[in-house]
């Protein structure tokens, strides 16, 4: 078996890390169906997951693909899948069903301009929104935003990590600029990072419940073959995973699946913040527009107006303590992503400061001097 892995530096494509990153993760199983502007994770998969013991496998659809990866990370194995736009509305129902299930895996959203079939070839950020709340009934996520080739190499091991610390579907929530831009990378093996393995049960199998929790609220888990006989399904169920359809069942389970993930909320979420301390404005982005902001921030800066920078590294879940903290101290908000307004929602509720959204409907950039005249806008409330 070829167990080699990239090493040193390399000037690849950003879909082409983040495939690399899901297997340094130790992913060997992927399952998919193409679309673009993501499918060449998938095509380096397919080259080499064979070459390394894994298996890739590509449906009939995403639906197919989904439930494929969900049933392989039962069976042991760290699986993953990569789709944009459409596709990843056909994963939604089943990334519900991976939460109730609670089964770690990774899911990839490379977006493109919407809705429907929308801009296929071209960049947007226009899922941040139905990453969070694109399946139905109450339940949580962890959603990542890398804005290199380098850091989607690098997020996507920790959406990995992440998701079998908290046995939760984790999406890396990337675009096409970033999937499809060149840069350098430098390639790091498993023994270079940090792998989190599986939370495997030390208990016997007579003595195994399958979603009886930890006092972290996540639950050890096993896989298919090892002797234990358990059951799990979508339906509202108890510890030992069986069906219960009562008013109590419900409310015990679902307020777990949710806060497991808000009650770990700070160990999980990430940022980058620039000159906040002494800021009259803050700029918040995330993703490849985090990047796009700089300029406009700099025409500021040459205008005496003091502007901070706070960029998103994990999106979902959301950063609200921080912003209301940012709030208590500056003029206001700006907020610049690549759709019509979807975070800016999130910091317009936990701010109570002026906010302002810098919006793009995707398939292109904002302009420096349109981020520029929203943070002077902004600035001028101070007067």
């Amino acid at each position: 078996m070829n167990t080699e892995f990239l090493k040193g530096e390399h000037f690849v494509q950003g879909n082409i890390a983040c495939a690399e990153g899901a297997i340094v993760a130790g992913c060997r199983f992927f399952a998919g169906y193409p679309i673009t502007p993501s499918t060449e994770i998938g095509e380096h998969m397919a080259e080499r997951l064979p070459k390394l013991g894994g298996v890739f496998v590509q449906f009939e659809d995403e639906i197919a693909s989904i439930a494929a990866i969900l049933g392989a990370s039962w069976a042991g194995v760290k699986s993953m899948t990569a789709t944009s736009g459409p596709g990843f509305s056909l994963m939604n129902e089943n990334i519900g069903l991976g939460a109730m299930m609670e089964v770690p895996c990774v899911v990839v959203n490379i977006q493109r301009g919407g809705p429907s079939t929308g801009l296929p070839t071209m960049e947007g950020q226009a899922d941040v929104m139905q990453a969070r709340w694109g399946s139905h009934g109450d339940y949580e996520i962890i959603a990542v935003s890398p804005n290199s080739p380098q850091e989607i190499f690098d997020l996507t091991i920790e959406a990995f990590n992440l998701s079998e610390q908290y046995r939760v579907p984790t999406i890396v929530l990337s675009d096409a600029a970033v999937g499809h831009m060149t840069e350098k990378v430098k390639f790091r093996t498993p023994e270079e990072v940090k792998i989190t393995p599986r939370r495997y049960t030390t208990l016997k199998p007579g003595d195994y419940l399958p979603h009886k929790p930890d006092s972290d609220l996540v639950p050890p888990i096993i896989k298919a073959g090892d002797g234990y006989r358990i059951h799990t399904t979508g339906l509202t169920h108890d510890e030992r995973g069986y069906p219960v359809m009562k008013e109590e069942a419900q409310g015990r389970l679902v307020r777990r699946l949710v806060n497991k993930i808000r009650k770990n909320a700070n160990k999980i979420i990430r940022v980058e913040e620039i000159d906040t301390h002494n800021a009259d404005v803050v700029v918040i982005s995330y993703g490849i527009t985090s990047r796009i902001v700089w300029s406009g921030i700099e025409l500021s800066k040459r205008k005496g107006i003091k502007v901070g920078y706070l960029r998103l590294i994990t999106i979902w879940p959301f950063p609200e303590a921080m912003v209301r903290e940012l709030s208590n101290h500056i003029t206001g908000f700006v907020v610049v992503e690549m759709n019509l307004g979807q975070i800016f929602y999130e910091v317009e509720r936990c701010s109570a400061v002026k906010t302002l959204l810098v919006p793009h409907a995707g398939g292109g950039f904002h302009k420096p001097e349109e981020i520029s005249q929203a943070i002077e806008e902004v600035a001028k409330k101070r007067k």
